[in-house]
């Protein structure tokens, strides 16, 4: 009988650090914005299924040292897997409202033509998806590297 991985808040701190690291280019840049205003529904959904899928895949598949049946879990989704996507949609969202991006780009450089409080929201949240695509990338790698 193999025992569970233990879970320890050092490889949420990794995660948090790779996060930051690769979100924070993306959130300041106005194409970025410029992208999110015109994406979809559809669009969205998927940019969050890819930031799923680099993450499973950074976490499950690229490193032959993890497990997945030996990851402590919470209802039956590894931790370690939480833990990612919380860091890697957090630390963007984090730096966009710290940064004031939503505000300076939606807003005052006129990306939305109607700038409603909903519209704005909505698009962030668009923005913060595709930041994520980045930030995954920087947590799966601090988490696996140290």
């Amino acid at each position: 009988m193999s025992r569970r991985r233990r879970y320890r808040v050092a490889d949420t701190a990794q995660q948090v650090v790779g996060g930051f690291l690769l979100a924070g280019p993306f959130v300041v840049t106005e194409e970025v914005w410029v992208l999110a205003s015109n994406m979809t529904g559809y669009h969205a959904a998927a940019v969050v299924a890819i930031v799923f899928a680099i993450g499973y895949g950074a976490l499950y598949k690229a490193d032959d040292d993890r497990d997945l049946e030996r990851e402590a879990e919470v209802a039956g989704v590894p931790i370690r897997f939480v833990s990612l996507m919380l860091v890697a949609f957090g630390s963007v969202a984090v730096l966009a409202l710290a940064l004031t991006a939503p505000q300076t780009f939606l807003v005052e450089a006129g990306i939305l033509p109607n700038p409603t409080p909903r519209a704005v929201a909505l698009t962030t949240l668009k923005a913060v998806a595709v930041g994520a695509i980045f930030s995954v990338v920087g947590a799966a790698t601090a988490d696996s590297v140290f």
